[in-house]
């Protein structure tokens, strides 16, 4: 990892609630399927790798302000990556990476980096990983069994249809 990455992983691991349904836990996890994923795709990982580190920054905001994560986190991204200087012909694609990869954002993954990014957070969903969050995230909001598991069935049980890189299918 370089000194770069390095900052970013800590600058958000300071945003981030160490473990939980949307922890820095689950950032390191989306962190390395988008490795895995963006290296079989191809993709540009100076783009890639910013934005599954920032794609669920403003998740604790979101909680007590109630605006999308992925629009204040998309902020966040831009504002921390201007300050370290980071390439600014990157900046856009990630910015537009992390508005999209929320499932129910409505706004559609256009650049390959942003697809790869919302299937490596819907992987994270998925098997018995994804099964532990849904009941951690009803936990945490103080719902209760009957709507973790409505969520299986409005969410995580189309989740593979949903995938728009081959090697997420796989």
């Amino acid at each position: 990892m370089n000194e770069e990455t390095a900052a970013m992983l800590d600058h958000v691991r300071a945003a981030l609630p160490e473990s939980g349904a949307h922890g820095f836990d689950h950032t390191l996890r989306v962190m390395r399927l988008c490795e895995d994923l963006g290296a079989h795709e191809g993709v540009d990982m100076a783009i890639l790798i910013p934005a599954a580190l920032f794609h669920d920054i403003a998740r604790p905001l979101e909680e007590e302000t109630g605006t999308p994560h992925e629009e204040e986190g998309a902020r966040m991204a831009a504002a921390y990556l201007e300050s370290v200087r980071y390439p600014a012909e990157c900046i856009p694609a990630i910015v537009h990476a992390i508005r999209a990869h929320r499932y129910s954002s409505g706004i559609a993954p256009e650049t390959l980096e942003a697809r790869v990014l919302s299937d490596a957070d819907n992987l994270d969903a998925m098997g018995a990983v994804g099964i532990v969050r849904t009941f951690m995230q009803a936990g945490e909001q103080g719902h209760g069994i009957e709507d973790a598991t409505r969520h299986f069935y409005d969410k995580l049980l189309n989740l593979k249809g949903r995938m728009y890189t081959e090697s997420a299918r796989e």
